[in-house]
């Protein structure tokens, strides 16, 4: 049995392994959900931030099989949700799961109040393949990419203003359901005078910004 205590409010995780001698039945399963900063678009697939959290985790001596991404550069929250419909996902159970989207909603000019919508759905889902169990899901905030050489070139300050309203969405909504909240935020917005944090393509993080994140995450851990 393994207690996970997260820091947002005083939260606990708690995941149970089953008791079979077979090593897919005794290690966590984790659905990592998300867009182009979960699928770490520009990096090398172990540097993308659910493949960091395994490996620390299992570095830490926690069993986990390689996490199930479903994620892709470019997805929006209706995307997402599509591409769940597509997974066939109805009957599965995860012990952890973890949501981040709505980048593309800002970007693309989409309505905060759609964007609201949508969000809470996929939060129930996210909830729904946890086994119902609010505590097993974290929700991570939205990259500030207005901080990017991507990002500069069109208007960072509105950029920046829109991503904290999303934000703000977000993190109301998943307060109401009691879910973990990591805000990677602040992080990302020290990609403007740490450019080793952005990847290659100039917009996205780089495995550095990314091990960050899961330095982050562990410490909302407490074993």
């Amino acid at each position: 049995m393994l207690k996970i205590l997260l820091s947002s409010g005083i939260l606990c995780f708690w995941a149970w392994a089953c008791q079979s001698q077979t090593p897919a039945s005794d290690s966590l399963r984790y659905l990592a959900l998300g867009d182009s900063y979960t699928i770490g678009t520009s990096v090398d697939v172990a540097e993308r931030f659910p493949m960091q959290l395994a490996k620390a985790l299992q570095q830490k001596g926690i069993k986990i099989q390689k996490p199930k991404i479903i994620a892709r550069v470019g997805w929006s929250t209706d995307q997402l949700s599509a591409a769940m419909d597509r997974e066939n996902l109805a009957g599965t159970s995860w012990d952890l799961v973890t949501l981040l989207i709505g980048v593309n909603n800002q970007y693309r000019g989409g309505s905060l109040e759609q964007y609201k919508l949508e969000f809470e759905n996929l939060l129930k889902r996210a909830i729904e393949l946890a086994g119902k169990d609010k505590k097993k899901v974290i929700v991570l905030s939205i990259p500030d990419y207005g901080v990017t050489p991507f990002g500069q070139r069109y208007q960072a300050g509105r950029i920046s203003r829109e991503i904290d309203e999303f934000n703000a969405a977000n993190k109301k909504i998943s307060e109401k359901y009691g879910v973990a909240y990591c805000d990677i935020t602040p992080i990302s917005r020290e990609a403007l005078k740490e450019k080793d944090l952005i990847a290659e393509d100039l917009l996205h993080p780089s495995g550095e910004m990314y091990e960050r994140w899961v330095e982050l995450l562990l410490g909302m851990l407490r074993f």
